[in-house]
């Protein structure tokens, strides 16, 4: 009898042997995942954008942010669960049969409630979005702070964690024939 995946929690991952169960590794690909993307809905239609982000693992949320007025807001004003998603490729893995083809890849899936943050929120959201982009520089000194004026030119959402899942393949490093995609890249048709 087939699983009924509909009655399984969201963040149940199918293939057992891929699950990265430990939170360690999650948090860690959360800090380290360049972007990420946010899923909203509205009136049953799904929409997904792409965002750079912060996780802030004391508080296990994501912050993000957006245009002041936009698609997210309306949709977020109306619908607070979201997932949010990040992702790496590996190498293709080549086989005899094209259906045998595969990649080995990384992610995490995120799913919580998102919500509009003012003010002192606000400003440590976008604090810790500067910090993981821009390390190398100092808050304050070799960029201004956030300021009021920024704030209202700016719409930042903490997405408050209530469950993840982390999923991975990977294969060992001989696998006969494994190719990275940008080393094809020029072969690509146009």
């Amino acid at each position: 009898m087939a699983k009924d995946y509909l009655k399984q929690a969201p963040n149940k991952v199918k293939r057992s042997d891929r699950a990265m169960e430990d939170d360690n590794w999650i948090k860690d690909f959360l800090h380290r995942a360049p972007f990420g993307a946010l899923a909203t809905v509205h009136d049953g239609q799904p929409f997904i954008n792409s965002n750079i982000f912060a996780f802030d693992e004391d508080n296990k949320c994501i912050y993000t942010h957006t245009a002041r007025a936009g698609r997210t807001q309306a949709n977020v004003d109306t619908h607070q669960k979201v997932s949010f998603s990040i992702s790496e490729m590996g190498r293709f893995l080549p086989a005899s049969e094209a259906l045998e083809f595969s990649v080995e890849y990384a992610g995490v899936l995120v799913f919580g409630n998102a919500k509009l943050v003012y003010n002192d929120e606000a400003t440590h959201g976008l604090k810790l979005i500067m910090a993981k982009y821009a390390p190398h520089l100092e808050y304050d000194k070799d960029y201004s702070g956030v300021s009021e004026a920024d704030l209202k030119r700016t719409s930042v959402f903490k997405i408050d964690i209530t469950a993840w899942s982390g999923k991975q393949k990977k294969v060992a490093d001989d696998f006969v024939g494994a190719y990275l995609y940008e080393d094809i890249l020029p072969l690509v048709k146009r």
